[in-house]
């Protein structure tokens, strides 16, 4: 399983997304690498009486069309895009689940669950009584059924559960399933992150931390990653997905392999429950403990897929991060965040930041940061502003942050035949 020096190596062999950018990775990168805005007026409820009225909503997602009716009318919409993603990161992978099921493990994040499934039972408990509560609330609810129902719909009998993190669990679990291959308890796994929590309830309570964009007048511009108008993040929703296969696995089976996942970092902020480290402590602890694992030095980086959300503290505190960490690096590194297209997905976020940071190495190209016009003077790298460009990438770190002080970063190399 490991090669000479008894490293066990984690290749990337399939990926799936659905995203406000497209229901697919083709149509997502496609968007992602031309700077095109996946976000607009809320469509799916009434946000009339919200001061938020926009969000990156997948507009033409069919679950019935993947899933049938029956199984749509018993699940939340978080599980069924989760589902549609695995299926698609499973084709693309070649992999036979069902050959070595028992190997097969799933790991999928949300960080809030079914929140329409909830919101939906409250307003039927009040207006209707306890009987016309739906039995199945509790199992389309739970954020852990996502990773549940993609077993089922597969077959992968391995280790099977949920990362919860608020905004870093996409990139969390990414990263707790290439330990599961390395320490031996999977031999591929399915993973990634998946939310829908664009909802009266999700929209209003951002709301009411002053978290959200306000920009209703022009949706497409108001996420505005280090931008020095911003005025908060902008929800999206979707999932992005990846099969994480034993490298001599891969090889063996003759798999593409899309890029090796070398780095891992995770540490906590011990400070405040929603704001980050102002001096960004934690990010860049993260950060150099994902170097330190790829075994990769900070001159070594060739992009950053960063968090980037949008927010007055993440955004400077991410750049103090990214430049405590790498030092005179960081300067010459493109950084841009693919969140000023798709919105800020939560739980899904790092997951789909994953999918497109590779999709970035393959292709050999950073996509941009939108809506950058004039920099915040304390966001003072190389966003990428609004227009992509064609860069040499080895290596490729994504960064995720989540409220509760949680930090992740990814570390991806590329194949050289690839």
């Amino acid at each position: 399983m490991s090669q000479g020096n008894g490293r066990v190596r984690v290749a990337i062999t399939g990926m799936g997304a659905v995203t406000p950018l497209g229901l697919d990775v083709a149509s997502t990168w496609r968007s992602a690498r031309e700077g095109k805005p996946g976000i607009s007026r809320i469509e799916s409820f009434d946000a009339s009486a919200l001061p938020t009225r926009i969000a990156g909503e997948v507009k033409t997602f069919d679950p019935e069309a993947a899933l049938g009716k029956k199984e749509t009318r018993r699940s939340s919409r978080n599980i069924q895009m989760a589902i549609v993603a695995a299926r698609e990161a499973v084709a693309d992978s070649g992999l036979t689940v069902g050959d070595i099921a028992e190997d097969v493990g799933v790991l999928v994040a949300s960080g809030v669950g079914g929140l329409e499934i909830l919101e939906r039972a409250v307003l039927t408990l009040r207006d209707s009584g306890v009987r016309r509560v739906s039995p199945f609330t509790v199992p389309a609810m739970i954020a852990d059924m996502s990773a549940g129902m993609i077993a089922i719909d597969c077959g992968a009998k391995g280790p099977n559960f949920a990362v919860v993190s608020a905004c870093a669990s996409g990139a969390h679990a990414i990263g707790e399933a290439a330990e599961w291959i390395k320490r031996g308890d999977a031999t591929a796994v399915i993973t990634g992150g998946t939310e829908a929590s664009i909802t009266n309830i999700g929209i209003a309570t951002f709301n009411a931390m002053q978290a959200l964009s306000t920009r209703n007048d022009e949706p497409e511009r108001a996420s505005r990653p280090f931008d020095k108008d911003r005025d908060g993040f902008v929800m999206g929703e979707g999932a992005g997905i990846l099969i994480l296969e034993e490298w001599e696995h891969a090889q063996r089976r003759g798999a593409r392999i899309y890029a090796e996942l070398t780095g891992y970092g995770a540490t906590a902020d011990a400070g405040h429950i929603t704001q980050p480290n102002e001096d960004g402590d934690g990010a860049r602890r993260s950060i150099l403990r994902a170097l330190q694992r790829a075994q990769r030095h900070p001159e070594e980086v060739n992009y950053i897929n960063a968090h980037g959300t949008s927010t007055q503290l993440n955004d400077a505190a991410e750049t103090r991060a990214v430049k405590a960490a790498l030092g005179d690096a960081a300067s010459t590194i493109p950084m841009s965040s693919t969140k000023s297209m798709h919105g800020h997905l939560l739980g899904a976020a790092g997951a789909v930041e994953a999918v497109i940071t590779v999709c970035a190495m393959q292709d050999q190209y950073v996509p941009p940061t939108i809506n950058l016009d004039e920099p915040d003077p304390e966001c003072d790298l190389d966003y990428v502003p609004n227009h992509g460009r064609p860069a040499h990438i080895d290596f490729a770190l994504s960064t995720s942050f989540g409220f509760g002080g949680h930090n992740a970063c990814l570390g991806f190399s590329r194949v050289a035949d690839a």
